[in-house]
């Protein structure tokens, strides 16, 4: 059964860093694309970054040139490297994994504020 954990998140300055991981388990996890979404209260999910087995990175725009995404196979895991930081990256962000269907975790919280 596919597990995904993410952690990380919390409260950070606006124009401040953090590094949200993911550890993956009961999947392999090298074979399949992962990436990062995020919800904030009262819109919808949407795709924050993305990347495919092969190393291939695409990123939401509003993020582009802020954000890294990396994974480590070995390891079973994700990363999102969040920088600069604005008030409108505060979210629940969630860990993705696509196999034949969806897996998500359950989600991490990050709010950006003064």
């Amino acid at each position: 059964q596919v597990q995904l954990v993410e952690s990380g998140g919390g409260l950070v300055q606006p124009g401040g860093s953090l590094r949200l991981s993911c550890a993956a388990s009961g999947t392999w996890f090298s074979l399949y694309a992962v990436g990062w979404y995020r919800q904030a209260p009262g819109k919808q999910r949407e795709l924050v970054a993305r990347i495919s087995s092969g190393g291939n990175t695409n990123y939401a725009d509003s993020v582009m040139g802020r954000f890294t995404i990396s994974r480590d196979n070995a390891k079973k895991t994700v990363s999102l490297q969040m920088t600069s930081l604005k008030p409108e990256d505060s979210a629940t962000y969630y860990c993705n994994l696509r196999q034949a269907i969806d897996y998500w975790g359950k989600g991490t919280l990050v709010t950006v504020s003064s």
